[in-house]
């Protein structure tokens, strides 16, 4: 069970009716949150989710709305009586930005990993999600996610049977693992497995235009949560010039995509109700919410 949970849905500042964007999944007792605004921690106790959980932290960019929080969330995590070590990744100058911020969080007790991304797609996996980064299009270097659970394919009884395989490495082998008998034969997964059946996926992208990236990207996704900073069509050029996203863009990357479902967020400050706009974005892509503040979706294997 992949879990879902959009944490905040605002953008720039905290209000008191929507917390910042950030974003909690969880796959087999491990979590990644992905960005970390102000008073993110608020919005993980809100939802009753525990710090201790989260292994991994990642940063679309350094702007205060999406990193303030992690002086606040490291404590927290701490306080929660965390040892394991912690991984945070984002673009490069993250150890700069982090050292920083940790100055007024000093002697936690967990080691952390730093990874900068500096390609313009990079992968890398976290217990058990296997973790996309992609360049988008903002005025400071930016990234989306997407995270993927995989499903191996079909384990075949019979052909390892036909094989002589015995008994003890079919599990083994279900993992992935190459195994060696007594009598000195190789067994791979790849004697044994199908093709590896559909998983899920989730991508998560705010702060930029619509990119080329985003939809190759997004591709197939269970769930892209995309920002929709503007929704009325008069805010168009603000959204050029801050190079953000208006609901009908979004909606078209999820059309182009191919995508399930579309979670609008990062809403500016002054749109109040994203509801009064959701009929442009759902126009072009009827599987579009207008996301409030603790969305979730607990995804299954088909």
């Amino acid at each position: 069970m992949f879990d879902i949970t959009l944490l905040g849905t605002g953008g720039m500042m905290p209000m008191p009716y929507r917390y910042l964007t950030s974003l909690m999944l969880r796959y087999g007792g491990n979590g990644i949150l992905i960005d970390c605004g102000e008073a993110t921690q608020c919005a993980l106790r809100k939802r009753a989710l525990s710090p201790k959980g989260i292994d991994a932290i990642l940063f679309t960019h350094y702007h205060a709305d999406h990193i303030s929080g992690l002086p606040g969330m490291m404590l927290s995590m701490a306080n929660s009586d965390r040892t394991d070590p912690v991984l945070l990744a984002g673009p490069k100058g993250l150890e700069r930005v982090v050292r920083s911020l940790l100055v007024i969080a000093q002697g936690l007790p967990f080691d952390i990993k730093l990874m900068e991304l500096s390609g313009s797609e990079e992968d890398f996996d976290v217990f058990g999600m296997h973790v996309r980064a992609f360049k988008v299009n903002h005025n400071v270097t930016c990234y989306g996610y997407s995270v993927s659970v995989r499903r191996a394919g079909r384990f075949n009884a019979d052909e390892a049977k036909r094989l002589d395989i015995p008994l003890k490495f079919w599990n083994p082998l279900q993992k992935g693992n190459i195994c060696t008998g007594d009598d000195g034969r190789v067994f791979t997964p790849d004697m044994v497995m199908g093709e590896e059946r559909r998983g899920l996926k989730v991508t998560y992208t705010t702060d930029t235009r619509p990119t080329k990236s985003i939809e190759v990207n997004a591709a197939g996704s269970d769930i892209f949560i995309c920002e929709g900073m503007y929704g009325n069509p008069e805010d168009q050029g603000k959204a050029r010039e801050k190079k953000h996203m208006m609901f009908a863009e979004a909606a078209r990357l999820a059309r182009d995509a191919g995508v399930k479902e579309l979670w609008l967020t990062h809403y500016s400050p002054s749109l109040t109700d994203p509801r009064e706009y959701i009929q442009t974005a759902r126009a072009i892509f009827p599987e579009t919410a207008a996301s409030k503040d603790g969305r979730s979706r607990e995804l299954m294997f088909e």
